[in-house]
């Protein structure tokens, strides 16, 4: 049965499966890169069981937020999560297949998009024995390339998706976004420690945007004496975490 965390010290008690995909280091990530503004539709793609968006939601009270996913076990989790919350009102939660996304919505129909991808697309990495792990990690059921067709459908000119994926496929992510028409406007490398590689990247693009690219300071998880840097802890905060030069023009 699931069992209810608090996340963030407390800013969210949430119900997580006790097999499958839990709130981790790379939700904290992405939920503190995304800037949603007032007004504005968000959507967030494979979703599992809500953490993101629920994140997005009580930090950004101005904007409306829906969540997608494949599976109905962690949509219905979701929902429950979004009730015990109180953030029912402003999030929404659909169990559908983002390679159908023309049936299930309005083309340019939201403003901005969130997403964790698989980190392997099928036929790669090692899989996991949980079906509900294999879809959120391996790509059993889409690619890199499903998820950048439906957030060209579904954002607005100008709209943006913000991502967080392994360092290793940053070359053949920037080349999919391109491809699509997402611009990559914003890059920030993730490190566990200084002096280490980068484990995953932080971006944000534009669809049909502008192609400057603003590569941003990287990001250390650990200062290398056993403790989370202040900038990571920054994403642990109610607040979002500061960010000078987010803003990148209309």
């Amino acid at each position: 049965p699931p069992r209810c965390d608090d996340i963030l010290y407390g800013f969210l008690k949430m119900l997580q499966p006790s097999e499958g995909p839990r709130i981790n280091m790379d939700t904290v990530l992405l939920a503190g890169y995304a800037r949603p503004r007032t007004g504005e539709r968000v959507m967030e793609l494979g979703c599992a069981h809500g953490g993101i968006t629920l994140i997005l939601a009580k930090r950004f009270h101005q904007a409306i937020f829906e969540g997608l996913d494949l599976q109905p076990s962690l949509i219905q989790l979701a929902r429950e999560n979004a009730l015990r919350n109180g953030l029912n009102d402003r999030v929404g939660f659909t169990c559908g297949d983002l390679r159908n996304i023309r049936k299930l919505y309005n083309h340019q129909s939201f403003d901005a998009l969130v997403v964790n991808p698989p980190y392997e697309d099928p036929g790669f990495g090692v899989s996991s024995r949980y079906a509900v792990n294999r879809s959120a990690r391996q790509g059993e059921t889409c690619t890199l390339e499903d998820v950048c067709l439906a957030a060209r459908f579904l954002l607005k000119n100008g709209g943006r998706l913000y991502m967080v994926m392994r360092a290793l496929r940053l070359a053949d992510t920037l080349a999919l976004l391109k491809k699509h028409r997402l611009e990559p406007r914003r890059l920030r490398m993730v490190h566990p420690l200084p002096g280490k590689n980068a484990s995953v990247f932080l971006t944000e693009a534009r669809r049909s945007g502008g192609a400057a690219l603003t590569v941003e300071p990287p990001l250390f998880i650990d200062d290398g004496r056993g403790n989370f840097t202040p900038e990571l802890m920054e994403f642990y905060g109610p607040e979002p975490p500061s960010n000078e030069g987010v803003s990148l023009g209309p």
